[in-house]
């Protein structure tokens, strides 16, 4: 059901967490996929798991701030596989503090990561989708992204303005038979949520313990996050654009 054979794929974030997991579900499903991060050496472990699961990788360097190279990433998928089908942004960052404590540059920092990245991707991914006769668009948001979230005040703007970039999004393109969904995930088990700790300065255990008080009594892994792009990326999402599909294990639902 959730087949993406011949599909081509750009993933953002991809050397590690969320986006790496969706790499490696995109290439089992049967997707050429292209992984981007400034992460090279995460980057490099990413794609040989690709290649030993009988998937077909490629690792961009890219700095999703910077318009050239998200422009050269897309350009790699043309050059390499001939186009591109799925674009999911996943790169993100996190700041625990509150507006007070936040300086201008982590600000500018965070919402250039979360935000600016999605932008600067989709603009130049768009037209070769159109060109391919459509595609899909994923953005991972948060749940944060849809309520407040205490001492994340800069990452709770960004992941908000990415919910309602996404439903832009799918209005401007739906003519152009392109999909934009996106992921709103509660806490999942990655290198960025251990960082949260640390920023904090909460012992990890505790920190991960409180995370998991929700009504599936657990934390998420990237896998189902990953599950969550795969569906929105295949075409048993055909129906589905502009939508918000939350992840949280019941988190939000009380």
């Amino acid at each position: 059901m959730y087949e993406l054979k011949g599909k081509r794929a750009l993933i953002t974030g991809g050397a590690s967490g969320i986006g790496r997991a969706i790499g490696l579900a995109f290439a089992r499903a049967g997707a050429s996929a292209i992984l981007a991060d400034i992460d090279e050496s995460g980057l490099v472990t990413a794609v040989d798991e690709i290649s030993r699961a009988g998937g077909r990788g490629l690792y961009a360097h890219c700095d999703v701030t910077r318009a050239s190279d998200c422009r050269s990433a897309v350009d790699l998928a043309i050059t390499s596989f001939g186009g591109l089908e799925i674009l999911v942004n996943s790169a993100g960052i996190i700041r625990r503090a509150s507006v007070v404590d936040t300086t201008e540059d982590e600000w500018d920092r965070v919402m250039a990561v979360n935000v600016k990245s999605i932008f600067l991707l989709s603009k130049h991914a768009v037209p070769v989708m159109a060109r391919s006769g459509g595609g899909a668009i994923i953005n991972i948001s948060s749940g944060w992204g849809l309520r407040g979230g205490l001492n994340a005040a800069s990452y709770c703007a960004s992941k908000g303005a990415v919910v309602t970039l996404t439903k832009a999004m799918a209005l401007d393109h739906a003519a152009q038979n392109i999909r934009v969904n996106c992921i709103c995930p509660g806490d999942t088990d990655t290198p960025m949520l251990r960082q949260e700790a640390a920023q904090l300065g909460e012992p990890l255990d505790g920190f991960l313990q409180e995370a998991a008080r929700r009504p599936l009594g657990r934390i998420g892994t990237p896998e189902d996050i990953a599950n969550a792009a795969l569906y929105l990326a295949s075409h048993a999402a055909s129906f589905v654009t502009g939508s918000i599909l939350v992840v949280d294990g019941g988190g939000l639902a009380g």
